[in-house]
């Protein structure tokens, strides 16, 4: 089977190859690659070495808690963060925890044998998932232990396929699973596996973290005092029209803060028209904001985790589409987070509705019912219970870090 797994990964790297005259990304990956041996020569990497790998982007924000408490922990460990997607290296390419940031290369065994050399990590951590089987077979091979953290498991994967036996060796070169929850514990356990630890996903860590830091954004607290604010984060235009049809026709106690996924100057024209009330742009805002505008539009990004913590609700966007975006964010606030019908795929979101704490709407009238009901005078314990549902729920998963941090000397 490994020769066909690795006939496998020859093609696909051609693939990519062809494709790089026209795709950014393929253009992306295969100039990445070609720079891994400079970069990583380019380094001193003597002493103790700690190799964290990030699929993408949303992998590192579940791998940076732990590279930074590894970092706080021990300074001298040298720290080599590899990524296999060009949306994550391309973001966090000047990553400063990290003494080396690359991308990982093409999984052949000599490739394998050579980045492992080169780096000489002391230990490797895989965050989530990406099982590759010549890295993984050459770690085991030179003793170096490898482990999976905020790893979670589906029935569905092949590993669980009675015809995934060959799948299943591979995860037999990892040391031990740090899992998210116990229906990974219950699969593992089902194929033989024990050496696994149900310790959370260090996502948590990192949105209380994030949360725990917060600078104040004044405009956006004096916008924000003595309303009922909805803070909508990530929409998409599905998103946005079911949105505005509800602020549109609600009561004047009632404004809105909203980021669309998209910043560029004709979606936020396009986004703008959807309100016929007051509208005001945050890049536009000169002192205070008049007492007449019941729409905020943050039209730059990086201040949305930031800004939940002025809202009492949170809409979050993307669940008409491929997928809705970071519920816990939102929750670390203690609000109630509300979301489209495309959430099943992500674990929090399904723990936040079993809780109380989670919506999930189909359409505008859905939404409007809903948020008519958190907003009720009559029954305020209904806001106040499910925010405080969605806290604790974060609280409680927290400490993933620091169970895998005692690995580290």
């Amino acid at each position: 089977m490994h020769l066909f797994y690795n006939l496998g990964i020859a093609l696909f790297d051609l693939a990519v190859s062809l494709a790089a005259p026209f795709s950014k990304r393929a253009a992306l990956l295969v100039k990445g690659r070609k720079t891994v041996w400079d970069t990583l020569g380019g380094v001193s990497l003597e002493g103790d070495v700690i190799w964290v790998h990030c699929a993408s982007l949303g992998e590192f924000e579940q791998g940076r808690p732990l590279i930074e408490a590894i970092r706080k922990k021990n300074p001298s460990y040298k720290i080599v963060l590899s990524f296999y997607s060009p949306s994550g290296y391309e973001v966090r390419k000047n990553y400063k925890e990290a003494d080396v940031v690359c991308y990982l290369p093409s999984d052949t065994r000599a490739n394998a044998k050579r980045f492992i050399s080169t780096v000489n990590p002391r230990m490797v951590f895989f965050v989530k998932y990406e099982y590759w089987y010549n890295y993984f077979r050459e770690l085991k091979e030179v003793g170096t232990p490898l482990y999976l953290v905020s790893a979670i498991f589906r029935k569905d994967q092949i590993f669980f396929k009675w015809y995934g036996g060959w799948f299943r060796k591979i995860l037999n070169n990892v040391k031990c699973f740090y899992i998210q929850d116990e229906k990974s514990a219950a699969l593992l356990d089902g194929i033989g596996i024990k050496a696994y630890i149900v310790a959370g996903d260090t996502r948590f860590d990192r949105v209380a973290a994030i949360a725990a830091a917060a600078n104040p954004i004044p405009v956006v607290e004096n916008f924000a005092t003595g309303a009922k604010v909805l803070v909508a984060g990530s929409t998409w235009p599905a998103d946005e029209q079911i949105i505005a049809s509800y602020i549109n026709n609600s009561a004047k106690d009632v404004k809105l803060i909203i980021a669309p996924h998209m910043v560029d100057e004709s979606h936020v024209q396009q986004l703008e028209r959807r309100f016929a009330l007051p509208v005001c742009r945050y890049t536009k805002v000169k002192g205070e904001i008049g007492a007449d505008v019941r729409v905020l539009i943050i039209d730059t990004i990086g201040l949305l985790s930031a800004i939940y913590r002025y809202g009492s609700v949170a809409y979050l966007g993307g669940g008409f589409g491929k997928g809705i975006h970071n519920t816990l964010e939102a929750a670390t606030y203690g609000m109630p987070v509300i979301f489209g019908p495309r959430h099943l795929k992500f674990k929090e979101a399904i723990d936040l509705k079993e809780k109380g704490a989670g919506f999930s709407i189909n359409d505008s009238v859905e939404f409007g019912n809903l948020m008519e009901r958190l907003w009720d005078d009559e029954n305020k314990d209904y806001l106040k219970k499910s925010g405080e549902a969605a806290l604790e729920y974060v609280q409680s998963m927290c400490g993933a870090t620091e169970e895998i941090l005692k690995l580290i000397d």
